[in-house]
């Protein structure tokens, strides 16, 4: 009796550490499980696998809703925490994806039920945290004193800026083309903005980025999951684009933009699918010659997100642009995207029941 007795308070008190240590090491890119369900669940409806569509809608409700409270709960026990990854320059841009995860969810209720006054305050949330996260963490890592070397503080997941800009685009001509003038034309006109801006945002960006790749060490570790945002970023591009130009036959100024508008598209997927070798290439050599442990991580899901993203952008441009020679590559991409998502989500199932022990009296 009192073995079990000692046992029990043990368990008691490793809950008791455990637990809020978790909550306090929660990963601001967690918001991207969002992002990736909600992206191969969009793939898979425009592949006409609905069944399959609707019921990662359903558990991408869910799993928005949990993380917004993990996410509440953290502020609230572990506010300072909280701030500091907001100026730390390898965690900071994981809170992009809350926008992104938003954006992406909110297209869903858009494409899959038409439900419009949800995703418009949906658009709504995205919109002001955009406005709040980038001016905040572009602050912070201009003025804090104590900054990283380029090899140390730059890596893929800052360009999850990126894809939230391009998803605020995304999701604003999603919109526009299911509600009213004079707002329609307000709205075309911001995801114009935002796509445009995406873009100078992520030349700017890569620019670090490649010469971080190519001029220091590289090590297996070095070499994150959210480095296929690489690729991700520029395939949300072609979606965005890609959606202006069906939008342009109700906004004169779009019809006038067209042929740049079709060029910058063309070039942001271009530019995507060569990304897919090289990212295939290294994962190979990280995980195959250096023998990189694989294991689950949440920063997996920025991995998933650009094969969905893929699969879904170049539904759209071959719609857009009438490209129909493409029109394998979206079929093969969505089973590779829901391949992919599969294995991530059985990761973190057997993540959590191996932890969920802890917490067993």
């Amino acid at each position: 009796m009192s073995g079990s007795s000692d046992a029990c308070g043990r368990a008691t008190e490793v809950r008791g550490e455990i637990a809020p240590a978790r909550l306090a090491e929660l990963s601001p890119a967690y918001f991207g499980m969002v992002m990736a369900t909600g992206i191969v669940s969009i793939a898979a409806h425009l592949s006409a696998l609905h069944f399959t569509a609707k019921a990662l809608f359903l558990l991408n409700c869910l799993a928005y809703a949990v993380l917004w409270l993990l996410n509440i709960l953290r502020i609230v026990r572990y506010p300072r925490r909280v701030f500091a990854d907001l100026a730390d320059h390898l965690r900071g841009p994981g809170y992009f994806t809350t926008v992104a995860g938003t954006c992406v969810l909110g297209s869903q209720f858009v494409l899959l039920i038409a439900e419009y006054r949800i995703a418009l305050m949906l658009w709504g949330l995205a919109a002001v945290m955009w406005v709040g996260l980038t001016y905040t963490i572009f602050t912070g890592f201009t003025v804090k004193e104590l900054k990283p070397t380029l090899d140390r503080g730059i890596s893929g997941a800052w360009l999850l800026a990126v894809v939230a800009t391009q998803s605020i685009a995304v999701f604003g001509a999603l919109l526009a083309a299911h509600i009213q003038q004079p707002i329609r034309f307000e709205m075309n006109f911001l995801a114009l903005s935002m796509w445009l801006w995406g873009g100078m945002l992520y030349i700017w960006m890569m620019s670090l980025i490649f010469y971080r790749y190519t001029f220091f060490p590289f090590s297996p570790g070095d070499l994150t999951p959210p480095y296929w945002i690489n690729m991700g970023a520029m395939a949300i591009s072609t979606l965005a684009g890609s959606l202006l130009i069906l939008n342009s036959r109700d906004a004169p100024y779009l019809l006038s933009l067209l042929p740049f508008i079709k060029g910058f598209t063309v070039f942001y997927w271009a530019t995507g699918t060569w990304w897919i070798p090289m990212l295939l290439i290294l994962s190979v050599w990280r995980h195959g010659y250096k023998r990189f442990p694989l294991r689950y991580d949440p920063l997996y899901w920025g991995a998933v997100f650009p094969l969905g993203m893929y699969a879904a952008s170049t539904h759209q441009m071959i719609e857009a642009m009438s490209l129909d020679f493409l029109h394998l590559l979206p079929r093969i991409f969505v089973y590779v995207a829901l391949g992919a998502w599969t294995i991530v989500f059985v990761g973190l199932a057997r993540y959590l029941l191996r932890h969920a022990r802890v917490f067993r009296l």
